[in-house]
């Protein structure tokens, strides 16, 4: 992705939930064709897409709460590119 992203807004693509899922012990993301199981770190990232913060919102709340984690803007940057692409999310 080419653009600066950071100042978009992302949403969940109509029709998609995101809920923490007990059956499977973890944040999943459902969709009338089936479900996504997430990792701790996407299930952190798609916490916080509320259809009002921008993704670089995000990045610095996430740097915010995990200051020891590094690359957290580029890992951020690569999951919201994966998750664009994959019709998770959409960004305006």
């Amino acid at each position: 992705m080419t653009v600066n992203i950071l100042p978009k807004v992302p949403t969940l693509r109509r029709g998609y939930r995101f809920q923490f899922e007990p059956a499977q012990g973890c944040h999943v993301l459902l969709y009338p064709e089936g479900m996504i199981k997430l990792n701790d770190s996407a299930a952190e990232i798609l916490k916080r897409v509320d259809g009002a913060s921008s993704v670089g919102g995000i990045v610095a709340e996430l740097q915010a709460s995990f200051p020891g984690a590094e690359g957290i803007e580029e890992d951020i940057l690569a999951f919201v590119e994966v998750a664009v692409e994959r019709f998770w999310i959409e960004l305006r």
